[in-house]
């Protein structure tokens, strides 16, 4: 069926909308005669959506519909509406009716009614990439949304990495439509046959030959854990990794990552660096390899650890210990040596296939001619591989040995001399060809000459920009080049990258063009940087300017208004400011303080204090003790501590402060440390003394007119009012903050907010209370703010359930949940196990809901919270929940909740905030699991490792691994983490 309007057809720019009825034919073999009335009414729900949001209906078949509308906002804001209506619309005999959908902007041109074209295949491959009651988006559409104008949208698109969709040449960067009543984004958020990509650049160049290399790469995936891809630099080991990775995403529910270790000096910091890039957050008390592990142990990917070869101790390292703790995990690296750890198995990449000098038609189908081919016409667009550029052209890369890097640097001056020129000089420098280390590979030598021969080709100046620029870990800017290198080295950067030395400028998070250096380029550079003796002035240099941009962008976070690009600029300069806090460590002792401190307030909004607490710790050491930057450390590192419910920890930190600087007479750092001392009272139940040291910090910053202390001083006090009941003195308090004349910073004004909905809920003010909840959560998510969007979601879910959007309200609990367990900040799973009880009140689950309060009783005590009042609300929830059951079941309810440990009442929280299972679906439960098979699946819930399971049970870790194969193709639980949560629904654990 055709749309009614087809003359008004948009052209130009015009988004396309693909969907259909995820398990159409299941429900029809269900519903049988009544799934035309299901039908019905899902064509009547996506019409008048579609219609509302002034789209045109282009085509319709079946189930599936393809729309196409002139704005991406407007579509996006259909397919929002369109899973909402299907969400509470009432279905025969329960069954739910999932719906996904993909959405992409091109450029367009109807004829006869309708539209053909790359980006109409396009859509539709992204919504066969979805999966029910999914909306993908992809970045064409995401980026004109975020121009938009408007800034209530209701909605935000959350990155779900680079994808390989079906009969597409190229990845394609998907985003997920999160919104209040659609499933929350998770890993391995996009569904059907496609996997994601993660940390993988988009391609600039097209993969060319090893065919039969990926293909053998493959298999030894598919048979060990570990498999380490060896070979010299510039051999292409990166590139094959990236292949291989996407062929084989799929096979993993959670996709592949990939971790770049070759700007990592310390193999000590191989760890930190994995978890950063997986987005684990490191705990106290936890190093960062059992953090990785323990996220790793309930998830199914393959990571890639590419350049292992100069950390290669620390890489071995990490290795051992995730793969002994997740048995669902494959290691794909790349080294110029093997790691050496039990069970790896190690692939030698040979160089690309030579070309025989007799016949011209065979050698152009040789892999390293049809390199070279394809990166001269990127050089120069009128080359040509014929009879007289043919047999240079493989002279030439028999020469380089068939080295792909090689290839590329001889390719890229193909326009300035030309192939017989090309070959000429490089065979005029023979001897570097053969020079050197007699006893290392030729590949080696080879190589190491065509570098040295394109960095000969330099003037002087250039050379000296090219060494200093090698001590930046990642990209870089031109700025930061000219900080390094000095002033004047913009005109070299830019020949640099004409001769290939450089990679073109790519646009970093921030917004600024950034510079990149390959990694084989990079250790000649810092070769030749060390023989110059110039590599301490260059590290020196690098601090310097991390320094500068560190303590700019810590100004920038005092000011709302300049919150956001100081964020942006951070992330930009993640690698550096950590390679140049680690260098400061070790040679600059003044420095390191003011670094770390600089970065401190970035690591806590960005959920990474944790893990950055040590490091933080150890800079402190070398200031001293009641100077301002060892104050502002502990002041930081009691942020963190509370932040992680380690409140005597934090009251720790923020005591020792007031101690040391209390004879001093008033400053800002003694304020702090009173504001951090109240907090942390208020939320151990000290009141009376939260009170009186919020006090005393408020007149200190109102004494010293520090506008900053002062609204932290009032946001503490209206904390302590809201847990003493107080929630109409709390409101005064925050108001307050109102007031101030001068620019708070974005974060405090954040979680004064926050404080404030609180109160505004507790005193009936709902309406209220909504407005400000759509207001903040926007801004919350563009500022990344982890910390305070957690508890803010946990504050809209009371709302949701209050007016009884109980799905809503599921929504934002798993989003909340999901935050605390990849941020380590469970200070919010109080809140967050407490909703959970009345969510399940209120869904008639009165066993889960006693459950549930119980594990928050227990949390609350083991951490040292106090417990909210029992409300009325709650008193008459517990009775009709008690009453239901029964003593007898009431009592195991909580006694099971009781005995939960924070990560097993976490686990659970998850459990009864999952999406709902369509009625119609076969079931997956334990009911169809052996005992044994049930006994495997309570062990794996408890946190045992195949081995461990082994060891338990006197059987072979590899009949372990055999059971819980089965056991998953029984099930459906691809990861351990869906395994505990099969266990704990049927009350295994």
């Amino acid at each position: 069926m055709r749309g009614e309007w087809l003359s008004e057809l948009p052209s130009g720019a015009v988004t396309f909308l693909f969907s259909d009825i995820e398990g159409s034919t299941r429900l029809v073999k269900t519903l049988r005669e009544r799934y035309a009335q299901v039908l019905a009414e899902h064509r009547r729900l996506v019409r008048a959506a579609i219609a509302g949001h002034g789209g045109h209906e282009v085509d319709t078949q079946g189930d599936a519909f393809f729309a196409a509308f002139g704005g991406a906002k407007q579509a996006v804001l259909c397919a929002l509406e369109v899973q909402r209506s299907l969400a509470v619309h009432q279905w025969p005999d329960g069954t739910q009716v999932r719906v996904r959908m993909g959405i992409h902007t091109g450029h367009a041109v109807p004829a006869d009614g309708a539209y053909t074209g790359l980006a109409v295949h396009r859509a539709a491959r992204i919504c066969a990439a979805a999966r029910g009651g999914q909306v993908l988006v992809s970045q064409a559409t995401q980026t004109l949304v975020e121009d938009e104008e408007e800034e209530e949208l209701g909605f935000t698109l959350v990155d779900l990495g680079e994808h390989h969709l079906k009969d597409l040449d190229r990845t394609v960067r998907l985003f997920q439509l999160a919104a209040a009543g659609l499933d929350p984004p998770g890993p391995g958020a996009a569904g059907g046959s496609t996997a994601g990509i993660h940390g993988w650049p988009t391609a600039l160049t097209s993969f060319v030959g090893r065919a039969s290399q990926v293909d053998e790469v493959t298999a030894l995936l598919g048979e060990f854990r570990l498999v380490t891809v060896t070979g010299p630099g510039g051999s292409g080991k990166t590139r094959l990794a990236g292949e291989v990775a996407r062929r084989v995403a799929a096979r993993f529910a959670d996709g592949a990552w990939l971790v770049e270790l070759g700007p990592v000096p310390d193999p000590a910091q191989v760890a930190s660096v994995v978890a950063a890039a997986l987005g684990v957050r490191e705990q106290p008390g936890l190093s960062a390899a059992d953090a990785v592990a323990r996220v790793l142990a309930r998830q199914q990917l393959l990571l890639v650890l590419d350049n292992c070869e100069q950390v290669v101790a620390g890489a071995a390292a990490l290795c051992a210990r995730v793969l002994a703790a997740a048995d669902d995990l494959r290691i794909l690296a790349t080294s110029r040596e093997p790691l050496r750890v039990a069970g790896e198995a190690r692939y030698r990449l040979a160089p690309l296939t030579l070309p025989g000098l007799d016949d011209l038609a065979e050698a152009a189908r040789a892999e390293a001619v049809a390199l070279f081919a394809d990166r001269a016409r990127q050089a120069d667009t009128h080359f040509v591989l014929d009879e007289r550029t043919g047999p240079a052209v493989a002279r030439l890369v028999r020469r380089l040995d068939g080295m792909p890097l090689a290839i590329e640097l001889a390719a890229a001056r193909v326009e300035a001399l030309g192939v017989t020129q090309l070959l000429d000089r490089l065979d005029d420098r023979s001897d570097l060809l053969t020079g050197g280390d007699r006893a290392a590979p030729d590949r080696h030598r080879s190589l190491a000459a065509t570098v040295d021969w394109s960095y000969q080709l330099l003037d002087e100046r250039e050379r000296q920009v090219f060494r200093a620029v090698s001590v930046f870990p990642g990209p870089f800017t031109l700025e930061a080049a000219e900080s390094v290198a000095g002033p004047d080295a913009g005109a070299a950067v830019l020949r640099l990258v004409d001769c290939s030395l450089l990679v073109p400028p790519r646009t970093g998070p921030d917004g600024r063009s950034r510079y990149g250096m390959l990694e084989t380029l990079r250790t000649y550079a810092v070769e030749r940087l060390a023989e110059a003796g110039e590599q301490d002035g260059a590290a020196a240099a690098l601090a310097g300017y991390a320094l500068r941009v560190a303590e700019e962008a810590a100004a920038g976070l005092l000011s709302s208004t300049d919150e956001l690009a100081a964020l942006w600029r951070l992330d930009a300069e993640d690698a550096t400011t950590r390679q140049a806090l680690t260098w400061a460590m070790e040679h600059d002792h003044a420095m390191a303080p003011r670094l770390a401190v600089a970065l401190a307030p970035w690591w806590l909004l960005r959920g990474r204090a944790a893990g950055e607490d040590a490091l933080l710790g150890g800079a402190a050491g070398y200031a001293e003790t009641g100077s301002e930057v060892w104050c502002d450390a502990q002041f930081w590192r009691g942020q963190t501590a509370l932040h992680a419910a380690d409140l005597s920890g934090a009251l720790g930190h923020f005591t020792a402060v007031r101690d040391a600087v209390a004879e001093q007479g008033a400053s800002r750092v003694l304020a702090e440390s009173l504001c951090g001392r109240s907090l942390t009272l208020a939320t151990l139940g000290q009141l009376a003394e939260a009170t009186e040291e919020g006090r005393r910090a408020l007149a200190m910053g109102r004494t010293l007119a520090h506008p900053d202390v002062e609204a932290h001083a009032l946001e503490d006090l209206a904390i302590a009012a809201v847990n003493g009941g107080d929630f109409a003195g709390a409101l005064q308090l925050v108001r307050q903050i109102e007031q101030i004349p001068a620019d708070v910073p974005g974060w405090l004004a954040r979680v004064a907010t926050n404080v404030q909905i609180a109160a505004l809920i507790e005193t009936g003010e709902l309406a209220a209370a909504e407005r400000l909840c759509t207001t903040v959560l926007t801004q919350t998510r563009d500022a990344g703010d982890l910390r305070v969007l957690g508890s803010l979601l946990d504050l809209m879910a009371d709302l949701d359930l209050r007016a009884g959007r109980t799905q809503d309200a599921t929504a934002r609990l798993r989003e909340s949940l999901q935050l605390t367990m990849r941020t380590g900040i469970w200070f919010e799973l109080i809140n967050i196990l407490h909703h959970c009880g009345e969510l399940c009140a209120l869904t008639g689950r009165p066993a889960e809901a006693l459950t549930a309060w119980a594990a928050y009783a227990a949390f609350a005590r083991r951490e040292g919270f106090v417990e909210d009042p029992q409300t009325g609300r709650r008193l008459e929830l517990t009775r009709q929940a008690e009453e239901a059951l029964g003593r007898a079941e009431a009592d195991a309810a909580e006694e099971r909740g009781s005995a939960m440990s924070t990560a097993t009442a976490a686990e659970y929280a998850l459990l009864l905030t999952a999406p709902a299972r369509p009625a119609s679906a076969p079931d997956s439960g334990p009911r169809q699991l052996s005992a044994g098979e049930r006994e495997l699946v309570t062990l794996v819930a408890q946190g045992l490792t195949d081995a461990q399971i082994a060891a338990r049970l006197s059987i072979s870790a590899r009949t372990v691994s055999s059971r819980l194969g089965h056991i998953r193709d029984k099930t459906g639980c691809r990861r351990r983490a869906d395994l505990t949560s099969l266990a704990l629904q049927a009350g295994l654990v």
